[in-house]
Order: structure tokens, then sequence, then C-alpha cells
């Protein structure tokens, strides 16, 4: 995979012609034959909240949809854990969407894709424009090998926002307690300190689901260079678990377990439990997903909030967003066509940016929400440093699922940081066997 130098949001946001979304595809295999659609139906799946910046764009999206083809879209809200768990089931079935919001990486879209149960976008790309649209980088979560390994080979899927891991805080309750927005990792531990010694848990947490395996992921990647992503995510060099910066992301994780910084009961939390507690203002900072944004603008009342990158790190978790993918079983992919490109529209990416969300297509005129700058000038600091580095649940087809638990464990001191590296490790080592 190698360096990659990473476009910048805003001060130079991808401008997609409106011309675009009346493009017309070729060579599609089913679905509608590009003639009248009235009575036809385009059964859409995804997972962003109403009230999030994504969930605000897509509905807008299918409001002009509908009106434009005269179709009617079938849309179902899942759970993000629904879809992660049941996805291969489904689409080997005739029971799934036309069009599915799906998580990106090797052990989810890269998955799908070796099982050829995603359809090959790769001409449809090229006709449309999303090829010309996206960035180099970005459509590195795009494309995946016979393998399922991302970065090359045909499109599967079609990213059109951004995401990264970044840390929320409390303005009120930095404070109350007089903390400061720390710049380095010893200055965000004496900020935690000082909240622990106030009696107040300074960071929210969810054990049961991927904010836990996030913070280790950051945490190790403090220690971390470009090589060791690129080994990890594309297995070019062998990675050792029981050594830095893997090591010393799970120790630290349990350190600050042991110093009161994450409360012991969290193991067992969702990352809705943990987002709520932080709109309710009673956790001064989560380390989460750009995801959360949105939502923190339409539900926080009552106090200010802002975020600040994890303190030092110029690698951080992100990547393009989740992926628009058609399924091989799809009925109607040219509406599924139709649709994505309504989604790279200028307008419904402005709509998108100006609700706290960080789009890859809009007109930077267009984003004028000046909450939305604040996220958008944090992950333009991450791109600068060509700081996405992927997650740390990519590399292997059901590595989730294992890093929850591990976390987990450390979260409720039922196992040690050794033992945890070593049964991630060793999960770890089993996937790159088989897929290699």
């Amino acid at each position: 995979m190698g360096k990659r130098k990473y476009g910048r949001l805003v001060a130079g946001l991808i401008v997609v012609p409106l011309a675009l979304a009346a493009c017309a595809s070729g060579g599609d295999e089913g679905g509608t034959d590009g003639g009248g659609t009235e009575d036809q139906t385009l059964k859409l799946w995804h997972y962003e909240s109403e009230n999030g910046a994504m969930g605000i764009a897509w509905d807008e999206a299918i409001k002009i949809f509908e009106e434009e083809t005269g179709a009617t879209v079938e849309f179902e809200r899942k759970a993000f854990e629904q879809i992660q768990q049941t996805a291969g089931m489904v689409l080997s079935s005739d029971e799934g969407p036309d069009l599915m919001e799906y998580n990106k990486g090797n052990a989810t879209a890269g998955l799908l894709a070796s099982q050829g149960l995603l359809t090959d976008l790769t001409d449809v790309a090229d006709e449309r424009g999303w090829s010309d649209a996206l960035p180099e980088s970005i459509q590195t979560t795009a494309r995946y090998d016979e393998r399922g390994v991302m970065g090359s080979g045909a499109w599967y899927g079609v990213p059109n926002y951004g995401e990264f891991v970044t840390v929320y805080y409390n303005k009120a309750l930095f404070e109350e307690h007089g903390v400061e927005v720390p710049t380095t990792l010893a200055e965000m531990e004496a900020a935690m300190d000082t909240f622990v010694d106030a009696g107040v848990t300074p960071l929210g947490m969810a054990g049961a689901e991927y904010p836990a395996g996030q913070l280790f992921y950051q945490l190790a990647l403090s220690q971390a260079d470009r090589d060791f992503v690129t080994a990890y995510q594309t297995y070019t060099e062998e990675v050792d678990f029981q050594a830095d910066p893997l090591k010393y992301g799970a120790e630290t994780f349990d350190a600050w377990v042991k110093a009161g910084y994450v409360a012991p009961d969290s193991a067992s939390l969702k990352a809705e439990d943990m987002g709520v507690a932080f709109i309710n203002g009673t956790t001064p900072m989560i380390v989460s997903g750009s995801w959360w944004y949105g939502r923190f603008v339409s539900e926080i009342e009552g106090f200010d909030w802002g975020v600040f990158n994890f303190p030092g790190n110029t690698l951080n978790a992100g990547s393009s967003g989740n992926l628009w993918v058609v399924p091989e079983n799809s009925e109607n992919k040219e509406l599924a066509y139709e649709f994505i490109d309504i989604t790279m529209r200028p307008e419904i990416q402005a709509l998108l940016g100006n609700n706290g969300g960080l789009p890859l297509a809009a007109d930077p005129a267009d984003v004028t929400d000046e909450k939305s700058q604040e996220l958008i000038t944090a992950f333009n600091e991450v791109l600068e440093n060509d700081g996405l580095a992927f997650y740390p649940d990519w590399p292997v087809p059901g590595y989730y699922d294992v890093l929850v638990a591990g976390f987990q464990s450390l979260i409720n001191q039922s196992q040690s940081p050794q033992e945890v590296l070593d049964t991630i490790g060793t999960s770890y080592a089993d996937g790159v066997a088989n897929i290699q």
C-alpha cells in the first residue's frame, strides 16, 4: 500500500459536476435497462441515524430519487451490528437489498467481494465518473483484489464521505475542573488524573462494541509509523503482537483502566450507551468517530463541546466512510447506480457537510456551518500528516468480535495485556494464513 497523499477537505473538496448524476450506465447485467422506472422499487438498507449527517443527506437523496425516477424506495434502517453479523447469509439469499451501506475493509466488504456476493462496479465507476471524482487514496477502500484485500483490483463499493477517530470533550466540565485541552499523551493523562481526583470518570467507554478496540488502536498508533500500518493491514511484513506498538497499546489501555480513567462497568456497555452519556453531559471525554458529530450537534443542549485530535498522534484510525455496495443478487442494479449518483451530487454533499459530516464531493463554498468547519479542520490536520490508518478490525474476517472480546477482558480485568495480545495475535495470524 505504501505512503499516500490524502486530499484536503473544504480547502480542496472534490467537486463533482452536476451532470454526473444524469450519466447513464451501460453493461449492467441485471435490473432495469434505463427505460421507464415507474412502479419499480429500490430496496435500500443503511444504518445511519435519522438525525446524523449521513442520515439527513440520504433521506434527502431518497426524496430526489423518487421525484426524478418515479421509482419507489423501500428503505430499512438496520443496526450496524445487524448488518455486520448477517450480511454474508442475507446476500447469499434472495432476501437482500438492491443497495446497501456496508463497512469497508478486508474483513467486511473485501470478504463479501471475494465470495462473489457483491457486484463488480469497475465499469460503472468509469462510466459514471466515480473513479474520476474520488482521489486514489479514498479509492483504497473501494477496490479489492481476488483475495478480498483492499487497495487494488476491482471496484466493489463507492465511498462518498470521510471519517476518522478523534476526541470529543465537554468544555463545561473541562472549565469546571480547570482542565486545559491536552496536546500530548502525558498532558491527557494528567487531565484525566484531575478528573479522577474529583471523583469523575474522565473517559466514556463501550466495551461491548467498537470503542474499546479503537482506543487500543489509537494508543498503539501513538508509537507507530506508516510501515506498521501497511504491514498490519496488508500483510507486507510479519506483525509481532508482543512487541511495540501493539504491546504499548494493550499495556497502556490496561494502565488506564487501573488508574480509573475507564469505568469497569463499561465492559458491558454499547456505543449507544457511551454516546448518550456524552450527550447527557456526564462524561468529560470520549474517543470515537466523526460519525457522532452530526448527532451531537442536533441533540446536545445546555453545554458547549468540541473536538481535539488524539494528543501527539500523527496516525489516527480513519478512512473513507462506509461504502455503497450493490449485492450481486440485486434485482434493480441500474436504480442502485442512480441512487449512488444522487448521493454524490454537490447539493447532497453540502447537506452532509453542513450537518457534521465530512463530504468528499462538495463545493467548498457550500459548506458554511461553523460547527461543521470545526470537525473538518480537525480532519484536515490528520490528512495533512498522511494520518489515516484505517481500523484495527479490518485485516481479517471475524476479527471485530475477537477485538471486542479481548478488550472487554481488559476493562473487567479478567485477562492480562499479554494474554489479550496472545489471543488477538493468534487470531490475526490464522486469518492472514487463510487469506494468503
